[in-house]
């Protein structure tokens, strides 16, 4: 290849092409492609590194704390724990156009933050936007926000997330103004966009930490309308067990 036709390439932003051209070249010529079906070749393989590529800049953009995949979550070791309804979910991911919540409550190495987080990384996948946030660090965030007016700003990123994961809510207390700012993003991501949320209280407990019953009550009232709830509080915790010392 002449530089002029790899600067040409390089300014379409045909990296693939530029660097593959002489393989793709001698591709061609082994398995005597044709003028169009080299053509499509070369279209259908640029296409497939900018989709990888775009889907890893997601990935990446969303802040998970691990991959965590469907596949490899330890069913058999919660049995108390719908499995069919949870596939039927990852399977269709149709919890995604309907914005329908999808809410995992249970005690801590239950496999919350696993399952939450596969079901990201898929809509990821998938062609969506995500973002991966600990409740701790998105509440301190909103707190800080206000003090340099920055909230709102703050606030449309998450609300424009395709869908969203807060891990972890109920570790941390809130004040008024944190909580405020919570129910403003939860309300209007409401039936708009998916939010999955995994906490280790009930809802009958969140009152201890949000500290307002009425935002408490409308805050569950909406995420709830359009959710799946799962109940992992009888489920065993998949932490490996520490021997007592002898």
């Amino acid at each position: 290849m002449n530089e002029s036709l790899k600067e040409k390439l390089l300014h379409l932003r045909l990296n693939r092409l530029a660097t593959q051209w002489e393989e793709d070249l001698k591709a061609a010529a082994r398995q005597r492609m044709s003028h169009a079906a080299f053509l499509t070749y070369v279209i259908e393989e640029e296409y497939r590194v900018k989709r990888d590529n775009a889907q890893q800049q997601r990935l990446k953009r969303a802040r998970l704390p691990e991959p965590w995949t469907l596949e490899t979550f330890p069913f058999a070791r919660q049995p108390k724990l719908n499995r069919k309804a949870i596939m039927a979910l990852y399977d269709t991911m149709d919890f995604i156009p309907k914005a329908q919540n999808i809410i995992w409550l249970g005690g801590t190495g239950v496999g919350k933050t696993g399952l939450a987080t596969s079901f990201l990384t898929r809509a990821i996948q998938q062609g969506c936007s995500g973002r991966y946030v600990l409740f701790a660090e998105l509440i301190t965030k909103l707190y800080h926000s206000v003090a340099d007016h920055s909230q709102e700003r703050l606030l449309r990123k998450y609300i424009n997330c395709d869908v969203l994961q807060i891990d972890e809510l109920g570790y941390i207390e809130t004040e008024p103004v944190q909580v405020g700012l919570f129910f403003t993003l939860m309300q209007r991501r409401h039936k708009k966009k998916p939010t999955l949320i995994t906490s280790n209280l009930g809802f009958r407990e969140w009152g201890s930490f949000l500290k307002n019953d009425h935002l408490t009550a409308a805050l569950i009232d909406r995420l709830t309308e359009c959710s799946h709830v799962f109940n992992m509080r009888e489920c065993e915790s998949l932490r490996p067990k520490l021997s007592a010392p002898s």
